[in-house]
């Protein structure tokens, strides 16, 4: 479905880049220590946050949530104890959506272009950034996307010593194989089910 999506966006807008419309206000929202911090910095965090903490609060204290761990240990004692799995995979699939177009939307208003396999490279990363943090570990994600994003930082805005922006797909994944490889649980654990 991804490759169809991408072939239909080829059609429509062309291989290019395309410019997304700006919708926020231009120009600084305050300054610290000379460092100037504008709106496309500013919405990043202001959407980012609550949505994270949103996310801890449903997976960690609601029956929703509680259903979702339940599935994910053991799929058959969860359907025994009365919980619809299959409504609960589902639910689960409705949310990682949304959090999906959530990250489009903060990464097409921070960067004001997109091309269409933007969201198939942004995926691996956000997958790399899954297993640098943890599997399932909501704030280890987001300490490894804040990884990523330092190690994409430095490369491609250093003059000395840094491969450069051609080398910064590859950088990322070599990140991922040696995680897999040396420290497969991620930098803060992965949670998995009790006894496995």
């Amino acid at each position: 479905m991804s490759f169809i999506l991408e072939d239909v966006a080829i059609g429509w807008k062309g291989s290019g880049y395309t410019a997304v419309p700006e919708v926020l206000p231009t120009g600084k929202v305050f300054a610290i220590g000379g460092v100037v911090y504008t709106w496309e910095k500013f919405i990043v965090v202001l959407i980012t946050l609550p949505v994270l903490l949103a996310l801890i609060w449903l997976v960690q204290k609601t029956k929703q949530g509680k259903a979702m761990r339940a599935t994910a240990q053991d799929r058959e004692a969860a359907s025994i104890m009365g919980i619809n799995v299959n409504r609960t995979i589902t639910f689960t699939f409705l949310i990682a959506g949304m959090l999906a177009g959530a990250g489009g939307l903060v990464y097409a208003l921070y960067f004001g272009q997109i091309r269409y396999d933007t969201g198939f490279e942004l995926g691996l990363i956000a997958f790399t950034a899954a297993v640098l943090g943890g599997i399932g570990n909501l704030p280890g994600a987001v300490l490894g996307a804040l990884c990523i994003g330092f190690i994409q930082a430095f490369n491609e805005g250093l003059l000395w010593h840094a491969p450069g922006s051609n080398w910064t797909q590859s950088i990322v994944f070599t990140i991922l194989i040696l995680i897999l490889v040396f420290r497969p649980e991620g930098l803060l654990g992965e949670r998995t089910p009790e006894g496995a």
